[in-house]
């Protein structure tokens, strides 16, 4: 039987604990900067997102790009939630780009005097809004379960320093796995 001498083991050691604490600078780098997964608590955006589903929610692209209507969106609580002790993040829908104008009218969104086809709800709207415009470096966000989300219509805009990301794809459950959320 080989033993292996005392310095032997303690570079064995050494070399594992670097490759370990490595690893770690590598996840965190990637959770903080790159991607990150998400679980869905509520139903706020069903029928596109179930509860319990786990998504990943890419954090880069807005490091170089404005985020686009139609986008889901991961943020954090803005001041007017935080206000109320919402303190979580939520998830929700771009409806509203910086400059537009929206309205919801008769179970119907108009953004800038234009219908916009929604085939991603189940049920129209039972509530009116706006119009309104949404002021610069802000956006307006909807629930796609429109009638049971707190969001844009009843809070106000969203900033865009609270954007954390935007949703790409779920993978959990298996049932739906790869269901891609791009716009």
């Amino acid at each position: 039987m080989t033993t292996l001498k005392p310095t032997a083991r303690r570079n064995e050691w050494w070399e594992a604990t670097k490759t370990a604490i490595g690893g770690l600078a590598i996840a965190a780098t990637f959770h903080t900067f790159v991607a990150e997964v998400r679980y869905i608590p509520s139903e706020s955006m069903t029928p596109t997102l179930q509860v319990g589903d786990r998504i990943i929610v890419e954090k880069l692209s807005y490091r170089f790009r404005s985020p686009q209507r139609g986008e889901i969106v991961v943020f954090s609580a803005t001041p007017e939630l935080r206000s109320q002790n919402l303190k979580d993040d939520l998830i929700k829908r771009i409806i509203g780009l910086p400059g537009d104008m929206i309205a919801i009218q008769s179970g119907k969104l108009f953004v800038n005097d234009q219908q916009v086809a929604e085939s991603y709800l189940q049920d129209a709207p039972n509530y009116s809004y706006g119009p309104t415009t949404v002021p610069k470096d802000q956006y307006f966000v909807l629930g796609d379960n429109r009638n049971h989300s707190y969001d844009s219509h009843l809070w106000g805009f969203l900033p865009q320093q609270n954007l954390i990301g935007h949703a790409t794809l779920c993978f959990y459950p298996w049932n739906r796995f790869g269901t891609f959320l791009l716009h």
